[in-house]
């Protein structure tokens, strides 16, 4: 019977167990996107992981969405990011690295450019900057020449990543970012061959994805997506015609993985994911947000979503809070309380102080 500590396979990787660790901002790299040694502790220290999904990274300078987040789009970035692959790597875990574009999500303040999108429809809400909460301007569409050059900033990043230690790579195509902004129609109201139809409006993601494989391998390219999710103002209207199709597309690039956000096992949209689905299937479950937060940590829907045919479970508070997780869930423990005060910048506090297990005496 498959649980959650039994080994699994991902492309060339043996992981020990099946819990992954979600990528999860926490706006601790400096100003100039170089991930720190802060960092470095954060992860070696959540390394029993099965994999460790490292946080959002942007992978050109108009792509940056708040202060203080990581990058890989230059020398110091990949030689940051390779510290912490390091660390990582001497503790015995693996990684591979989410690179996310904000696309809409973004501000002058923070990158120095305007945010580029694919029509000029605005986020409607306020985005955080050295200077506080800032109306999010309006985004340039992007021209023919912008896709290319993003595609290919992609690529680089890719590249850059694997340079760096990683195992492989996640593309984010989720959460209300540039790449779930082609998507919906309600951000992406191109009429070009980006816009409209379904095939039209997966393009831009297959484009993305392509230029990631031929860069360094499907084998090390993951690809998240988050049908219906509603972060950062997102709406979607046709998530069963859109995500079957994007699935079709995606599994003859034959990537390592297809991880699918607050996934739902009883859901016909899941199901059919899966059965579509030829290589590694990663489930994040649909816990309560913000609260109540589930005093398993999740434990219960990971279990039935594994059960449902997804071969790993994605948790993201519980490892926030609990550097030694895998363990906790294997003893059944009790897990230590997040601070959400703590998530999204600023010191150890709330993010390396968390306290382990007293191991079990030999």
């Amino acid at each position: 019977m498959t649980t959650l500590f039994t080994p699994a396979r991902l492309g060339s990787l043996t992981l020990p167990n099946r819990l992954v660790m979600a990528p999860m901002t926490r706006n601790r790299a400096t100003a100039d996107g170089v991930p720190t040694p802060l960092m470095a502790e954060y992860y070696a220290q959540r390394a029993t992981a099965g994999l460790i999904v490292a946080e959002a990274t942007t992978p050109d300078r108009v792509g940056q969405t708040y202060p203080d987040i990581p990058a890989i789009f230059n020398a110091a970035q990949t030689e940051g990011w390779r510290r912490v692959t390091g660390a990582i790597s001497a503790a015995g875990g693996r990684a591979f690295l989410q690179l996310q574009h904000g696309g809409r999500i973004g501000h002058p303040d923070n990158s120095g450019l305007v945010p580029v999108a694919p029509s000029p429809v605005a986020f409607p809400d306020a985005i955080h900057t050295p200077n506080g909460p800032r109306p999010a301007p309006v985004p340039r569409e992007m021209t023919a020449d912008d896709i290319r050059a993003t595609v290919a900033a992609f690529a680089t990043a890719a590249r850059n990543a694997i340079t760096a230690g990683f195992a492989g790579v996640e593309v984010h195509a989720a959460n209300g970012y540039l790449l779930h902004q082609f998507l919906s129609t309600h951000t992406n109201r191109r009429t070009d061959a980006y816009g409209g139809p379904v095939e039209n409006r997966v393009r831009f993601v297959l484009e993305v994805v392509d230029a990631v494989v031929d860069a360094v391998g499907p084998d090390r390219v993951g690809v998240r997506v988050a049908p219906g999710v509603t972060a950062n103002a997102m709406r979607e209207t046709d998530v069963e015609d859109v995500y079957p199709a994007l699935a079709r597309e995606l599994a003859a690039r034959n990537p390592a993985y297809l991880h699918v956000v607050f996934a739902d096992p009883d859901a016909p949209l899941f199901r059919e994911l899966r059965r579509l689905w030829p290589t590694t299937l990663i489930a994040n479950p649909a816990l309560p947000w913000p609260t109540p937060f589930p005093a398993d940590g999740g434990r219960a829907e990971a279990e039935r979503l594994l059960a449902a045919g997804a071969d790993l479970v994605s948790l993201g508070r519980a490892f926030l809070a609990n550097p030694d997780l895998v363990d906790r869930l294997r003893r059944n423990a009790p897990l230590n309380d997040n601070r959400p005060e703590h998530w999204y910048g600023g010191t150890a506090e709330g993010y390396t102080d968390y306290p382990a297990l007293v191991p079990v005496p030999a």
